[in-house]
């Protein structure tokens, strides 16, 4: 594989920005970028940059009244109770200034992701800005106001004719993104998550399928809490396999949230930073063996932006460019700046320390309900592959 990626990056990213004490910061891509540059690995002729979608563009898979109280919102004209009906001003969501526009940047670097792959300039596009996947048509959640992968991906199908397959490897179901392609044929869904027996927003179970022309083209598989590597990793690589081979898609869209990770404060997995080898490099391989190489990488979840988001999303862009994953220590000058900015001990080395982590007391017990789970989503890929070929 000879690869050539784009990285699609704009400092304006971080004007996406509810609060100073709200988990979601986008300051974590302008880590990662950084810890790239002093790593050797991106430099300016990797950069591609982010236009803003048009409202006509956002209103691939959001209402135009939706579009329009963003606007107000951000301009301090949307009242309260309007604000609750769009799920806009809640703890999750607040309002800030100029949220329309700071919303419609990632989801036009999303796009412009998609213009470069699509349109031959790179193989792979990387967007960290991107991957808000629990946004919906008329409502914003979850941290996500507009839904870049869903726009994007029915950009894709008007623009491009191109069957897509999306995996969501957040910790946090892909909600949005399946909801809005629940019943559509040529766009297969496939998340692995966390539960939502603890953890928002609750769905994703295995039996959720799709519905009329698009029943058999939505894949879940909910892990239980405190998962680690191993399991992690079987599950996804089994399901992975199987679900591009049954699809045949022209291209793969991937959602890369951080936040299964055992230091992350909002969820309950226990994986390290082998996992985040792994998933770039599955998803890499099948791209060139299905789809051209045609990848679209965005961001998502991740909330240790100090310790761990940084280090897992360099290791997407390097096994993007068709090389090793990144080994041994992190450059010391990136650790020495954001080090006077952190408020925790930031990790020296890309791979997490041996012994960070104590040992999960229920690991059998939780890698055996897993197997179980995959079990079903394997079965119903199977099930499905059969039907199809009747």
């Amino acid at each position: 594989m000879t690869c050539h990626a784009g990285f699609v990056y704009s400092e304006e990213f971080t004007t996406y920005r509810f609060r100073d004490d709200h988990p979601f910061n986008q300051m974590r891509v302008v880590m990662t970028k950084e810890l790239l540059e002093a790593a050797g690995a991106l430099s300016d002729k990797d950069i591609i940059a982010p236009r803003l979608a048009t409202e006509e563009e956002l209103s691939l898979a959001h209402s135009k009244k939706y579009i329009e109280a963003v606007k107000k919102a951000g301009q301090g004209l949307l009242t309260e109770d309007e604000g609750m009906e769009y799920g806009i001003g809640t703890e999750d969501t607040p309002i800030f200034k100029g949220m329309h526009k700071a919303s419609q940047l990632l989801v036009g670097s999303t796009l412009s992701a998609i213009d470069a792959v699509m349109e031959g300039n790179v193989k792979h596009a990387l967007n960290l800005g991107g991957g808000l996947h629990h946004g919906f048509e008329r409502k914003a959640s979850g941290f996500c106001i507009y839904n870049d992968g869903a726009v994007g991906i029915k950009y894709i199908r008007e623009k491009y004719d191109a069957k897509v397959l999306y995996v969501d490897t957040d910790a946090h179901h892909g909600d949005g993104v399946q909801w809005a392609f629940y019943d559509d044929p040529n766009v297969c869904t496939f998340s692995i998550h966390e539960t939502g027996r603890y953890l928002f927003p609750g769905t994703g179970n295995v039996n959720e399928r799709g519905l009329k022309e698009g029943y058999g083209y939505s894949f879940n598989v909910p892990i239980d809490a405190f998962t680690e590597d191993e399991s992690f990793l079987n599950v996804y690589e089994s399901a992975f396999r199987e679900i591009v081979d049954f699809f045949k898609p022209d291209v793969i869209v991937t959602q890369n949230g951080a936040d299964a990770h055992h230091f992350d404060p909002l969820t309950h997995l226990c994986s390290t930073m082998k996992i985040y080898e792994a998933i770039p490099k599955l998803a890499h391989e099948l791209a060139h063996e299905y789809c051209e190489g045609k990848w679209i990488a965005l961001g998502g979840g991740g909330y240790d932006i100090w310790r761990v988001v940084p280090r897992a999303w360099a290791q997407i862009w390097k096994v993007m460019n068709d090389q090793t994953p990144f080994q041994g220590s992190l450059p010391v000058e990136w650790v020495q700046k954001w080090q006077k900015e952190a408020p925790v001990n930031l990790m020296e080395t890309w791979h997490d320390p041996p012994g960070a982590f104590k040992p999960i007391p229920r690991r059998e017990e939780i890698t055996e309900k897993n197997k179980k789970v995959l079990a079903k989503a394997l079965q119903l890929i199977h099930n499905q592959k059969k039907f199809n070929s009747m």
